[in-house]
């Protein structure tokens, strides 16, 4: 089999990711061992999760990614060798693979993948997106008919699926986005209730005008000046999810917090979670997501990047904000 490439973590970001954190290697594949099989990836997710990932922090939810190891990702891909019995060649299968055209799996977190469902809508609606989506707002959230949500990063993957899976729950659904296109999308395309653009100076207006009954869930991705804004316009027993802080990913020190008065005043419940820890519930995820998708109730759309290079500087769209939606790179 020919050789293949693939990306390295060779220096660690300090704020933003440089070009130079990475190396592109070329490999020659190796042989089989009974029970493994050879995947060669079609599709590879970036995600603002990586960010975290490249740190040396040891005290986060996941080990960091070591130096010197091909740098971590989720990806779809194609069984072209196996010896394993549950993993036949020519299957589609879903796995941590990373950023590599090749991976060699014993079948650990990897996930057959129906036919007759197209890559980009895998990784964009089942895989991690969809199921940290539900994870949150129904595992967490607790959401009831008729309140009030609040998503920020509402344009994003995880975000908008947030939102739809809400309007289809009843609920009253307010997005976040970061230009005046993303919150015509959230509006005329998934059928938010209303959106709002967070680079606004009338922001905290605009948000209270959105919301006259108040906020029973935020669900946060994103932090910045939304997270305050959200805060003041909480009801009482409101919930807050925790998901994502995309905005301090590359800063130096993260931006203050609200004050944890409002917390007891109003009797709060403030939740972070991470998906490593409800991967036992990946298939059960999965399927409620999908009847989602089945029954029309999901609208998904992609960026997609050609080639594994262009990883290296793609990611950085995901923290300028310039991705149209969920970031891929097809291989």
């Amino acid at each position: 089999m020919s050789s293949y490439q693939a990306v390295h973590l060779v220096k660690r970001p300090v704020n933003v990711i440089e070009a130079s954190c990475f190396e592109l290697r070329e490999h020659s594949p190796t042989e089989l061992q009974e029970g493994q099989f050879r995947v060669k990836q079609t599709h590879m997710s970036l995600d603002p999760a990586m960010r975290g990932w490249m740190s040396a922090d040891t005290n986060s939810y996941i080990p960091p990614v070591e130096l010197g190891a091909v740098m971590r990702a989720s990806g779809i891909g194609e069984v072209v060798e196996s010896r394993h019995p549950d993993f036949p060649q020519g299957a589609r299968v879903m796995g941590m693979f990373g950023w590599t055209e090749q991976a060699i799996s014993n079948g650990a977190g990897v996930n057959l993948v129906p036919e007759g469902l197209p890559a980009e809508a895998v990784l964009a609606v089942l895989a991690l997106p969809g199921m940290t989506a539900a994870q949150g707002l129904f595992g967490i959230a607790k959401p009831k008919a008729g309140e009030t949500l609040l998503v920020s990063g509402a344009a994003g993957s995880v975000g908008s699926l947030v939102g739809q899976m809400a309007k289809a729950e009843g609920l009253r659904v307010i997005g976040v986005a970061g230009s005046d296109e993303k919150c015509r999308w959230l509006v005329e395309q998934l059928g938010f209730d209303g959106a709002v653009n967070y680079k606004s100076e009338q922001l905290a207006e605009q948000v209270a005008e959105l919301t006259p009954n108040g906020i029973d869930i935020y669900f946060e991705n994103t932090g910045g000046p939304i997270q305050q804004v959200a805060f003041d316009n909480m009801n009482t027993f409101g919930r807050v999810v925790v998901c994502g802080m995309i905005a301090d990913y590359n800063s130096e020190q993260p931006s203050a917090g609200p004050n944890w008065m409002q917390i007891i005043k109003k009797r709060l419940s403030i939740q972070g979670f991470t998906m490593p820890d409800h991967f036992d519930k990946a298939p059960q995820l999965m399927q409620q997501v999908a009847a989602y998708l089945q029954a029309g109730k999901l609208q998904y759309r992609v960026h997609v990047l050609d080639g594994l290079a262009a990883a290296i500087d793609g990611i950085n769209l995901l923290f300028s904000g310039e991705n149209q939606g969920k970031l891929l790179v097809k291989l």
